[in-house]
C-alpha cells in the first residue's frame, strides 16, 4: 500500500479545502453528483467521460474518506453499490458553483469539450 513520505502540512483552512475538493476529478465527481444523485460506479464512470478505472476508483476512495461522498452497498445478487453526496459534500456545491461563477467572467469556454454538467450549470456565467 502507498504511504506519504511526508506528512501532511496544512496550515490554513483554504489549503484544507483545496485539498478536499481541489483538483481535477474532486469537483468534477461531486458536481455529478450533485446532478445526478445516487448513481453506480458504472454511471459516474460514463458521465465523467475520460477517467481511467484506477483514477476514479481512488478518487471516490479519497471523497469518501474525506466524509464527501457515501458509498452504499446492497446485498443483493449481483451486488449493487451506489454513490450519493454526504450532507458535507452538498455543502461543497455551492462553493464550486461560486467558483464556476467567477471563472466564467475569465474563461473562454470550449463548448465542444465541456461536461454535461457544466453545460447545464446556471452558475458559469
Amino acid at each position: 500500500m502507498y504511504q506519504k513520505k511526508l506528512e501532511e502540512d496544512i496550515r490554513c483552512p483554504l489549503e484544507y479545502g483545496l485539498q478536499v475538493f481541489g483538483g481535477k476529478w474532486n469537483s468534477r465527481i461531486i458536481c455529478v453528483l450533485a446532478n445526478k444523485g445516487n448513481l453506480r460506479y458504472s454511471q459516474i464512470r460514463t458521465e465523467m467521460g475520460n477517467i481511467t478505472d484506477a483514477v476514479l476508483s481512488t478518487t471516490l476512495k479519497d471523497l469518501i474518506s474525506n466524509d464527501l461522498i457515501h458509498r452504499q452497498s446492497y446485498d443483493e445478487i449481483p451486488p449493487r453499490v451506489e454513490y450519493s453526496l454526504t450532507d458535507k459534500g452538498l455543502s461543497v456545491v455551492p462553493i464550486l458553483q461560486s467558483i464556476c461563477q467567477w471563472s466564467g467572467q475569465f474563461y473562454k469556454e470550449d463548448s465542444d469539450n465541456a461536461m454535461i454538467q457544466c453545460k447545464k450549470c446556471d452558475y458559469r456565467r
